[in-house]
């Protein structure tokens, strides 16, 4: 753990609101780290492995203009949970956010999974995430928000993607039940769902998987044509985060360009005078 010069104490007056992100040295989580950072709040920074990285995200977050402080703890692990939450009580005393943002899992057929594949995968990111909501809830004592990420494979099934795919549609459930449990303390509970995010995530699954059909071939059946950004999850997270957000809760926010409300026939896929009404394409006359 690196603590931050410009962490402030938690009796200090006008004290920043103080935010968790697991999984915050890279991706989506650095940049929410930052836009955050950008209105005075004070960021844990969680990461497993690469300090470096979650130092560099930290520095993105202070030169924004906030503060907060760097922390290993493998989510993957219960005692690592309530070791990085023990420490924000240390060092705030309360906790204003907290986004489950960190995943990870083995991209096989359901024919190959094996038991610790299944394992893993629920430790990592179901049982993380509850285990995080349950500290986090404790700490918020003035009401607060609570945040995961998940993705479109929770609700449209495709190759290789079941044990990730069934654990965020897990996730995006006690989302629901949290939210109706955590709501009489002034607590929301949301998800924010990613399609194609254009992430070292997406450029593992489709060019490290053995077999995954093209990425391109993907991109041109989204309505709005194009992946998304890391920045489009992270402002939609930014806003679910907000005092502008504050009667939303127990809902999923669908950030996917129009992915999953699309299916066969595609309009990519037409032709002719068809193709030509809907896209504004030449067709047969």
């Amino acid at each position: 753990m690196t603590d931050s010069p410009t962490t402030p104490p938690a009796t200090s007056p006008g004290s920043p609101r103080v935010v968790v992100i697991t999984g915050a040295s890279r991706g989506i989580g650095r940049l929410l780290a930052r836009k955050l950072g950008a209105q005075g709040a004070a960021v844990v920074v969680n990461y497993k492995v690469n300090a470096e990285l979650a130092e560099e995200s930290l520095a993105d977050v202070v030169a924004a203009g906030g503060s907060g402080f760097t922390i290993q703890a493998d989510v993957e692990q219960p005692e690592a949970i309530d070791a990085l939450f023990d420490q924000v009580r240390e060092r705030y005393g309360r906790l204003d956010a907290f986004v489950a943002n960190a995943a990870a899992s083995a991209f096989k057929p359901v024919a190959h999974l094996k038991p610790h594949h299944l394992d893993r995968s629920y430790a990592m990111n179901t049982r993380s995430f509850v285990l995080g909501a349950i500290r986090a809830a404790e700490l918020m004592d003035a009401g607060g928000r609570i945040l995961a990420i998940t993705s479109y494979g929770s609700q449209r099934a495709f190759a290789t993607y079941a044990a990730l795919g069934a654990a965020k549609a897990a996730n995006e459930s006690y989302v629901k039940y949290m939210a109706n449990e955590f709501g009489p303390r002034g607590i929301t509970v949301n998800a924010v769902n990613g399609g194609l995010i254009d992430t070292d995530s997406l450029d593992y699954f489709y060019n490290r998987v053995p077999g995954m059909a093209p990425v391109e071939t993907v991109f041109e059946k989204i309505p709005l044509g194009r992946p998304g950004t890391a920045d489009d999850m992270a402002d939609a997270a930014e806003f679910l985060l907000s005092e502008k957000a504050g009667y939303i809760t127990g809902q999923v926010l669908t950030v996917d360009g129009g992915l999953t409300v699309v299916a066969p026939p595609f309009w990519a896929d037409t032709t002719g005078a068809l193709r030509a009404a809907v896209l504004g394409e030449p067709g047969d006359a």
